[in-house]
């Protein structure tokens, strides 16, 4: 029995592992590639901070300590403890409270810093494969003097690369990440020792008093230097948003024994190198390694800035998916790349307007320290919203002393904004940009809300109850045709227009009705076997509720399926679908500029169909038209 119990545990170990070396691959590719770029944007000539000894120990002891206090105690010990049933995110934040909170206190406050917070990781994804991809080819100026011009053609050839496969799938090469990243970080952790062992006096470095020397020297001119110092921690964000991927223990693992040592291993090094010489802060990464090596690094730190770019592809399109579950964006195509990973997803769109932004940013910006300026300030100011968040949850949901959830609030809080506020300080040489990004996401996603909402209201008000329709046509039954029929409806009570357009104008029914609403909860995923809800009104006649995790795609062969398990059965090939097509016309009439309907308009004009979305056969589909003043 020992050994059994032993050969599980084995099992156990080795599962999780496994999970700690893909979550390597997934979740720190972006804060893993930051010493590309990092330090030596601390020492940029613009900011006129030679690297004197004490200025190179200062630097460094404020790295140390932003890693220790953002990522190590904000993040791994407290913000991944605030799950949506396994799921991370601001999204799957704002839906956790959601769910404990008053809807009031929800619409009225947490959506739209939610909604905030997920535009500005989007504006984020503009930015990382730029400088990360870019920071990489940049060290082929170190190895091979001369061929500054070929950086820019190559970077943009694998960027184009990088989005051109997104639509073949990523779940073969997608099983190297890990490793790529493991060996990126042992890589760095060895280049570190490298550094550190010509001068051993670097870890002295560590010490906080530095940090506080540091600011007492420079004083208010040190706020424009932490904006690169927060470069460290730009992708401390993408811990929690991909926890629902691999668990809070696998990443806190992959954190301490492998990510967290390699940083702090390789600053040191860089540390050491530019102490050595000076010259070396114009990129000390690639001159911390030992000659003859720089052209296989080059190698490896493009292998490991693309995995990061896909990284956060991916999580780009998961928000997508997401916003659009949640109602916060209109149907878009997406599609499923893997049989076995229902994860794995394409969003077309969003996959070119990403490329085009970010080869703009390349051929605009042209150097990775030209684009650092843009870089952290959307981080920054997400970081601050997931402090808050989590303050709400510590208090809602956890039930800490409010002197505990003030206390955490106000230290972390601190910290957040005098980052944003040292990023800020960047808007002129191009932090406009994401923080421009971000405005134009907020305003798409809150005009698709808002308009959902007036146009919801607007259909119930006219709406009549169901339970009265099965009333009266129970008591003088209309003509009845065979088939079936599923009118689609988004209100949980009254009756669909095209099912009353269908009885004003033909006075008949089908022998078998179905309505059915498909509703997101807020939680990531629904059990099949309680997420469907039927009620029989009448012989023949049925409500049916389909419910599903904002993390799920609702299909309507599956919710078919589901009916016939609970013995209601339409055939698909016997069944008519019927829906409404709202064409929205902007009068400024119910709340909203009429600017913005107009916005609206546009976007539920070029919203997919629910035929495509749902995986409804077009030939089964009658679309009845529907004119709103809105």
């Amino acid at each position: 029995m020992e050994a059994g119990q032993h050969s599980q545990n084995s099992q156990n170990n080795g599962k999780l592992w496994t999970l700690v070396i893909a979550a390597l691959g997934v979740t720190f590719g972006d804060i893993g590639t930051s010493p590309l770029y990092a330090l030596r944007e601390c020492f940029n000539p613009s900011h006129n901070l030679p690297p004197t000894p004490e200025n190179v120990f200062g630097i460094l002891s404020l790295i140390f300590w932003t890693l220790i206090s953002i990522v190590t105690v904000k993040y791994m010990v407290f913000v991944l403890r605030a799950d949506n049933n396994g799921e991370g995110g601001i999204l799957s934040l704002m839906a956790l409270i959601q769910g404990a909170t008053g809807r009031f206190y929800v619409e009225k406050f947490f959506f739209p810093i939610g909604l905030l917070g997920t535009a500005l990781l989007v504006g984020d994804g503009f930015i990382t494969p730029a400088i990360s991809v870019l920071s990489a080819i940049e060290g082929l100026t170190v190895a091979l003097p001369g061929v500054e011009h070929w950086v820019m053609p190559i970077t943009i050839a694998v960027l184009f690369a990088l989005f051109f496969i997104q639509s073949r799938g990523t779940g073969a090469i997608g099983k190297l990440f890990g490793p790529v990243i493991l060996l990126w970080m042992l890589t760095m952790a060895g280049l570190g020792v490298y550094g550190i062992s010509q001068n051993p006096l670097i870890l002295k470095s560590l010490s906080p008093s530095y940090a506080w020397q540091f600011y007492l020297v420079h004083g208010s001119a040190s706020v424009v230097i932490l904006a690169s110092v927060f470069l460290v921690v730009t992708g401390g964000e993408a811990l929690y948003a991909d926890m629902g991927h691999f668990g809070k223990r696998p990443i806190r693992l992959a954190w301490f024994y492998f990510v967290f040592p390699a940083l702090v291993l390789n600053y040191l090094g860089q540390g050491a190198v530019i102490l050595k010489d000076v010259e070396n802060a114009t990129n000390p990464f690639f001159k911390l390694a030992p000659e003859g090596f720089v052209l296989p690094l080059v190698l490896l730190s493009t292998m490991a800035t693309v995995t990061a770019s896909q990284a956060l592809i991916s999580g780009v399109f998961s928000v997508c998916k997401q916003a659009v579950q949640l109602g916060f964006y209109p149907r878009i195509q997406i599609k499923h790349t893997s049989r076995e990973e229902i994860g794995q997803i394409y969003v077309p769109v969003v996959n070119w307007v990403l490329l085009t932004g970010v080869l703009w940013l390349v051929i605009t910006f042209k150097t990775s320290s030209n684009l650092a300026s843009a870089y952290g300030i959307a981080v920054s100011m997400t970081m601050a919203i997931t402090t808050l968040l989590t303050a709400t949850v510590a208090r809602i949901i956890w039930k800490w002393q409010l002197w505990k959830v003030i206390c955490f609030a106000l230290f972390f809080l601190v910290i957040d904004f005098v980052f944003v506020f040292s990023c800020m300080t960047k808007i002129m040489d191009g932090a406009w940009i994401p923080l421009l990004i971000c405005a134009g996401i907020f305003l798409l996603m809150s005009t698709w809300k808002k308009g959902r909402e007036i146009l919801s209201n607007y259909l119930i008000e006219r709406s009549v109850s169901l339970e009265e329709f099965v009333r009266n046509i129970t008591v003088e039954p209309p003509k009845r045709v065979p088939g079936g029929a599923i009118y689609m409806t988004g209100d949980p009570f009254g009756v669909p227009l095209p099912l009353l357009q269908n009885m004003k104008h033909f006075k008949v029914l089908h022998e078998k009705i179905a309505v059915l609403t498909i509703a997101t909860e807020q939680v990531p995923f629904v059990k099949r076997d309680g997420g469907l809800l039927i009620r029989e009104l009448a012989p023949n006649f049925y409500r049916v509720f389909a419910i599903y995790g904002f993390m799920e795609t609702p299909k309507i062969r599956e919710i078919l399926d589901l009916c016939h398990a609970q013995g209601v059965e339409f055939k698909i090939e016997d069944t008519t679908f019927v829906l409404g097509r709202e064409t929205i016309l902007a009068k400024g009439m119910r709340g909203m500029s009429a600017w913005r309907e107009k916005i609206f308009a546009v976007m539920a004009r070029n919203a997919q169909r629910p035929t495509a979305f749902f995986g409804i056969p077009a030939s089964s589909v009658i679309e009845v038209g529907i004119q709103i003043e809105i």
